[in-house]
């Protein structure tokens, strides 16, 4: 068995894909692994080089050979959080290929079954997300919101909110993954690294989510129906992980949340 290792980012997986692939080695005989696992014994290891030629080749077989709509699920699961993503659309490909545009209805085989789940589930997390994220204003107006998604979906989320937020400047960060997508008000938007000490002190820096914590709080109390409260109802509408970073349910920080955990 030849292993390929290849990074966690997309581009990382579409040339793991592609030098698999290319391998000639023959499908049951290849597998793809992230970086950082445990080496198996009478495996041999290839490390993955990205480029974005590789990249910009597996992109246009699938478009080209099979379809937008195949390309945007594949694209969707390369985002998931499934540490096994890579591996699984290199064997949902191989079907594709084989089955054509109609591969999505073959639910049964576990190898397309498994790339329907990983979409299922990102997109009931993007759902909750765009319902969620709060936004408070920065000293210079840039306005600041905060997300911890399980999947890998703020590129997503960003197209949501550019669209909603066209006029706006903000920054949307992932607390988790330590990146933003970053838009400038009536243009377009990108994602940065914001792991470096000086984005960390930006991104920290006093807005108005004090005051309007206390308005939402002031709300919510003022609206209750005390003998009519269910918690367990609470939690399935607005699951508790998506609280810390909700305005009118917490008081911290990114910064301190990511302290205490």
């Amino acid at each position: 068995m030849t292993v390929f290792v290849c990074g966690q980012e997309i581009e990382d997986i579409w040339c793991g894909i592609y030098d698999a692939w290319m391998s000639g080695l023959g499908h049951k005989n290849v597998r793809l692994e992230p970086e950082g696992r445990d080496r198996e014994l009478f495996c041999e290891y290839c490390e993955v080089v990205t480029e974005s030629w590789k990249a910009e080749k597996v992109i246009e077989s699938i478009r080209g050979k099979l379809s937008e709509e195949i390309y945007e699920v594949v694209y969707r699961a390369a985002l998931s959080e499934d540490c096994d993503r890579a591996d699984k659309i290199y064997r949902f490909l191989i079907y594709a290929f084989a089955l054509g545009t109609g591969v999505m209805d073959q639910l049964q085989i576990p190898a397309i079954y498994e790339i329907f789940r990983m979409n299922r589930y990102l997109s009931r997390e993007y759902t909750h997300i765009i319902e969620f994220a709060r936004f408070s204003e920065m000293e210079e107006g840039v306005l600041l919101g905060r997300i911890r998604p399980n999947n890998d979906i703020v590129s997503l989320v960003a197209v949501h909110f550019a669209d909603r937020l066209s006029g706006e400047n903000w920054i949307l960060y992932d607390c988790g993954r330590k990146k933003a997508a970053v838009h400038q008000a009536n243009q377009g938007w990108m994602i940065v690294y914001a792991d470096s000490l000086e984005w960390q002190e930006r991104l920290n820096k006093k807005t108005d989510e004090e005051n309007y914590e206390s308005l939402w709080k002031t709300f919510h109390a003022a609206i209750a129906i005390v003998p009519r409260t269910n918690l367990k109802c609470q939690q399935n509408m607005l699951p508790l992980r998506f609280r810390p970073y909700m305005t009118e349910f917490s008081t911290f920080n990114c910064h301190s949340i990511e302290t205490e955990r």
